[in-house]
């Protein structure tokens, strides 16, 4: 299958849309008028400019407002085509992508449709050229790919053909079944759209909405499956209209449409045993078996205060590197390592963030094909030295230039801890019972927010939980959580366009995207919470009328309630499941820990977010008035 972009789907002028289309290794382009219109230069610089980058354009679109116009404005409409016929020989494209009619003087029938069609179509052949029929979800009388097929069908010429658009079918929920008996020589072209579910207007949701294949819920493979058997082999280009991607990297969205296209396609081997003629199989999602370990960037002179807030948790320094000046903190299955080199990766880390997490260890089967797999998705592999007989363990970057590692026993990755790490003596450490790592919470640009959750479904066997929308008191936060089905990876990813928000008071304060908060898992929170305070951690304060409305909605004891308050302990409920959760307060205005306990609750205390948003704004404020 030849695969394509639209101009469209990217940010920036066209000469940089079309650099970023060929870097992102793309061969095809879709060019979209608006971009030739507003390009500062000949059609002719345009086609010149296509062929120094190895690119062939495919098609020219859209031509909009054609089919059934009355018979005085159906002459001036051809005379247009006419017009966009001469573009597309100076262009160097022979196929002309033409919409469904949503104008109100437009006149209904697939008799008129096909006649205007063939008209058209002898024309376009004339000059070598051919159209394509695509009806709109918002089409005027042709809505629906079926009738589009028929007035194509009827039109009966060979230089008239069909469009399928994923978009328009899918988000009418239109029967799939129909495309299966479409000849794929009449198909011209195929355009692949994802989308959220979202109850709006088909026009308002495809203008601003439309995402990669893997980003959204359409279902895609439904659609892949029908096309498949029809033998079709064409052309599949992506055409994505997107707010936050026209507000992004273009080089990034690029490279992230090929990521879901070889995403996509992978996806359908898996289901149906049958690939698009040219998509290599892929090691399949690597599964998550746990958090390895957290790894902290932090300079020298902050190790002291780090070190004593791990102590007030409950962790035990464990080990000390065979080489580095990097530490080991260890409670239940947690480890967090203390990197505090004086060169290298982390040490560069530190310089442009500060105490911050630069790299987070996966537990997987096989980390040799995660690493492969990950190549073969254009994400980045990342090698540093390691020192005689040390373990060289496989990374790729990770959100804000952070390394993400494979940790495995198949190749003995597992053996780190003895291998690289020496024990050290250490007095027993005042536990608080936290025994893994429930879930990590990373903030990022809110125009990057696509990119990761492409980035971990695609590379990990992880699901997407709807996007939900958090009340933060300096706007809204956009969040989402990817999770293994077992819960032993969970990766929430927050976003804000508010630059008020906490999220977005982090990447300022970091300098850029990484992970705000850890929460980790114990078996008894209260217990946890009292070791805690009498370790001298103090937990984040929570207003008094949170633990009145919890008396008024709840059934709890009022003595336990005291206890909660007392504790500064937030709770939730869904059916008979419980969720218990208490937070720290933020080290050096950038991260801070979460302390939770699942009764099997399954979610993340969502109703809760806003009074503990509420509560780290009041002490952010207050910390920042103290400094004046």
């Amino acid at each position: 299958m030849q695969t394509a972009i639209a101009t469209v789907c990217l940010s920036g002028a066209l000469d940089e849309k079309l650099e970023a289309i060929a870097a992102a290794g793309f061969k095809r382009v879709e060019i979209f008028e608006n971009d030739l219109l507003s390009f500062a230069g000949t059609v002719a610089d345009v086609r010149a400019m296509i062929a120094d980058l190895g690119l062939e354009t495919i098609t020219f679109q859209p031509f909009r407002d054609f089919e059934g116009m009355p018979d005085e404005r159906r002459a001036r409409a051809l005379e247009r085509a006419e017009r966009k016929f001469d573009v597309m020989q100076e262009l160097g494209c022979d196929l002309l992508l033409v919409c469904s009619n949503v104008s109100p003087e437009s006149l209904g029938g697939i008799d008129r449709a096909a006649a205007d069609l063939n008209a058209l179509g002898a024309r376009a052949a004339r000059r070598g050229l051919r159209i394509g029929f695509e009806a709109l979800a918002w089409g005027r009388h042709i809505a629906d790919y079926r009738d589009a097929w028929e007035a194509v069908r009827r039109a009966d010429h060979p230089a008239v053909g069909l469009v399928l658009d994923t978009f328009h079918i899918l988000a009418r929920k239109t029967d799939l079944n129909a495309i299966r008996a479409i000849p794929r020589d009449r198909i011209f072209l195929v355009q692949i759209a994802d989308a959220p579910l979202l109850e709006m207007d088909y026009l308002s949701w495809s203008r601003h909405f439309r995402n990669l294949p893997g980003q959204g819920d359409l279902p895609l493979l439904d659609f892949m499956e029908a096309l498949g058997a029809t033998g079709y082999e064409g052309l599949l280009s992506l055409e994505i209209f997107n707010d936050q991607f026209r507000g992004g990297s273009a080089r990034s969205v690029a490279i992230d449409g090929r990521r879901s296209l070889i995403n996509l396609f992978d996806r359908l081997g898996e289901r149906t045993g049958r690939r698009p003629r040219g998509a290599a199989a892929l090691p399949p999602r690597t599964a998550v078996r746990g958090t390895e370990f957290i790894e902290f960037a932090v300079d020298e002179a902050a190790v002291p205060s780090f070190e004593a807030m791990l102590k007030g948790l409950g962790f035990r320094h464990a080990g000390r590197h065979v080489s580095k000046s990097v530490a080991r903190w260890n409670q239940g299955a947690i480890n967090i390592v203390v990197n505090s080199e004086k060169e290298g990766f982390a040490h560069a880390f530190n310089i442009t963030h500060g105490t911050s997490v630069c790299a987070i260890a996966l537990r997987v089967d096989d980390a040799g094909a995660a690493l492969d797999r990950a190549e073969r998705l254009l994400d980045q592999p990342f090698r540093q030295a390691v020192g005689p007989g040390e373990l060289e363990i496989p990374c790729v970057r990770g959100l804000g230039g952070s390394l993400i590692y494979f940790v495995d026993a198949k190749h003995g990755l597992d053996r780190l801890w003895e291998v690289d790490f020496a024990q050290v003596d250490s007095p027993p450490a005042a536990e608080a019972g936290l025994a893994a790592v429930d879930h990590i919470a990373q903030s990022m640009q809110y125009e990057e927010m696509l990119t990761w959750l492409l980035f971990y479904t695609s590379l990990f066997d992880l699901a997407k939980t709807p996007q939900q929308d958090v009340i933060d008191p300096g706007g809204l936060v956009k969040s989402q959580v990817v999770q293994s089905a077992d819960g032993s990876l969970r990766i929430a990813l927050n976003a804000s366009q508010s630059s008020r928000t906490l999220s977005s008071r982090f990447l300022a304060e970091a300098f850029g995207s990484g992970v705000q908060h850890i929460a980790f898992a114990t078996g008894d929170i209260l217990a946890s919470a009292r070791r805690l305070a009498a370790n001298g951690v103090k937990l984040l304060p929570i207003p008094p009328n949170y633990y009145d409305d919890l008396e008024a909605k709840t059934d709890l004891a009022p003595e336990r309630i005291e206890e909660l308050r007392r504790h500064n302990i937030l709770y939730d409920r869904e059916g008979g499941a419980e969720y218990l959760q208490a937070y720290t307060r933020t080290f050096e205005d950038r991260f801070f820990f979460e302390i939770v306990e699942r009764r099997g609750y399954q979610g993340f205390g969502a109703a809760n977010a806003p009074i503990r948003l509420a509560a780290q704004a009041r002490l952010a404020g207050g910390a920042a008035l103290a400094r004046f």
